[in-house]
């Protein structure tokens, strides 16, 4: 079930084929992908133009419907969609010839969450993960693989 669609992605900057790099842009519940491209204005000018700037658009403007700390399966299946919708994006950025560490996650709010939390599985080396306002999703005991 994909609840969330990662054709529905506002571009922005240079194509992937063309770029130095991709930022990966969650925006928070309620808010949208155009509310967290704001953020692209407060990077170096001389960096952000040599980047593609990816922005998915939550379903109904949220990526899960309960609190980040309720226990993981409270939140499916939207959270699954959510964080296969970020793999979606990152896959596409690596096809292009972009490497992992030139990938930056960062997102404000649930946005935050939904970005440390997809890190934390696909541990590797990132440019950049900012979360914003935001925690690893579960309980403090969720259980994790740690790298």
């Amino acid at each position: 079930m994909h609840l969330h669609d990662a054709t529905n992605t506002l571009r922005l900057g240079l194509p992937l084929a063309k770029a130095r790099g991709a930022v990966i842009l969650v925006h928070g519940r309620g808010s949208s992908a155009e509310d967290i491209t704001g953020l692209i204005r407060t990077f170096d000018p001389a960096v952000a133009k040599a980047l593609a700037y990816l922005a998915p658009e939550a379903a109904n403007n949220s990526w899960y419907p309960q609190r980040f700390l309720v226990p993981p399966a409270q939140n499916e299946p939207w959270l699954s969609s959510a964080l296969a919708t970020i793999d979606t994006l990152v896959t596409e950025a690596l096809a292009a010839g972009i490497p992992s560490e030139c990938i930056a996650l960062v997102g404000f709010s649930q946005g935050a969450c939904l970005s440390l939390e997809y890190a934390s599985r696909h541990p590797r080396r990132y440019a950049f993960i900012g979360g914003l306002s935001g925690a690893l999703i579960g309980p403090t005991d969720t259980a994790r693989d740690c790298v």
